[in-house]
């Protein structure tokens, strides 16, 4: 077993008869590097990307969200229901001035990008002189400079302690713990599942090319680096990413690509339409039809995985995309 799958893997218990303490108020957090002070559990919660909005459905508080906005894929089908009631505020990032007026008591946020230093969305600061705390996905700050890079760059390795820390701390926000334990018990029940199932192939040698969209549909793709995510759910279940760049998704050239031609070809599936590549049945034609990618052996004997943009981002639907591509690991035939 690998190092870093056994130390993952170490100590998972998944039930704890003690129930968790509840919040007491007003609770100050350290959330990447700005402590946030909440006076009471938020009543009115504005979410500026899907991770953020689906982790608060799936810890029940759904009733508290005013606002989204900031979508890759549809919500998940079992919240749609209730998301249909909820205002979206933009499909992309939202303006300062929209979030504000729906006078939220928390701003919950998937990327620094979009509420961090540079914030398009606003600062931290902003936020907080109109005493709005706001909390940020620590999965993308943590080991990570979202200075350096168009996407960032991981200064460590992602670790899925993150997105279970973001759970903890937003179900201790809305004094919901228990919900958040069970939650956490789920998904890391999961992990270990997907762990089994990959490792029960005995793969060896096997690599992969994450493609999450590309400017122009001919152009150097946006694929995954070495830190990220995808890296992170490629190691855990026996794969080697073919792309080494410390950069969250930098750009690398099909022929580089093909001359490292991956086992497999992992690609995002996505309901935004910001580039052409957005949508993977063009992503598809592309690889089928290009005259350096038609002749790769995973486009030539399908090895072609749709993911979930999402589930190549730290959320809930990153464990989705674990048995997914666990499933075709243990579908992979090596000697064909």
């Amino acid at each position: 077993m690998l190092p870093r799958v056994t130390a993952l893997l170490t100590g998972l218990g998944f039930c704890t008869l003690a129930q968790a303490a509840p919040t007491h108020y007003p609770l100050t957090l350290e959330n990447c590097g700005s402590p946030q002070t909440f006076q009471q559990a938020p009543a009115r919660s504005v979410t500026i990307g899907q991770a953020a909005t689906e982790m608060l459905y799936a810890l029940g508080v759904g009733d508290k969200v005013v606002g989204t906005s900031l979508w890759f894929n549809n919500v998940l089908p079992q919240f749609k229901a209730q998301n249909d009631t909820i205002e979206r505020l933009a499909n992309n990032e939202p303006s300062f001035e929209s979030v504000i007026a729906k006078r939220p008591q928390l701003v919950a946020a998937e990327l620094e990008w979009v509420v961090g230093p540079q914030g398009v969305v606003g600062t931290r600061e902003q936020f907080q002189e109109l005493k709005i705390p706001t909390y940020l996905l620590p999965s993308d700050c943590e080991g990570k400079d979202n200075l350096v890079g168009a996407d960032g760059t991981r200064l460590e390795p992602f670790r899925i302690e993150t997105i279970y820390k973001s759970i903890s701390q937003l179900a201790q926000i809305f004094d919901v713990q228990d919900r958040g334990q069970q939650l956490n018990d789920e998904l890391k029940a999961r992990l270990a599942k997907s762990v089994a199932t990959a490792q029960g192939k005995g793969l060896k040698q096997a690599s992969a090319l994450v493609w999450f969209s590309s400017a122009e549909m001919a152009a150097d793709p946006y694929v995954a680096g070495h830190k990220g995510v995808p890296e992170f759910m490629l190691q855990t279940l026996g794969l080697t990413n073919v792309v080494q760049s410390d950069e969250e998704w930098p750009a690398v050239g099909w022929e580089t690509i093909a001359k490292a031609n991956p086992t497999f070809l992992v690609i995002a599936r996505m309901d935004r339409r910001r580039y052409p590549a957005d949508d993977h049945e063009k992503k598809l034609a592309f690889l089928r039809s290009d005259p350096v990618t038609r002749n790769m052996d995973a486009v030539k004997n399908n090895r072609i995985i749709i993911l979930d943009a999402l589930a190549l981002q730290a959320s809930l639907r990153t464990f989705d995309g674990l048995e997914q591509l666990a499933t075709a690991i243990d579908g992979y035939d090596p000697l064909k």
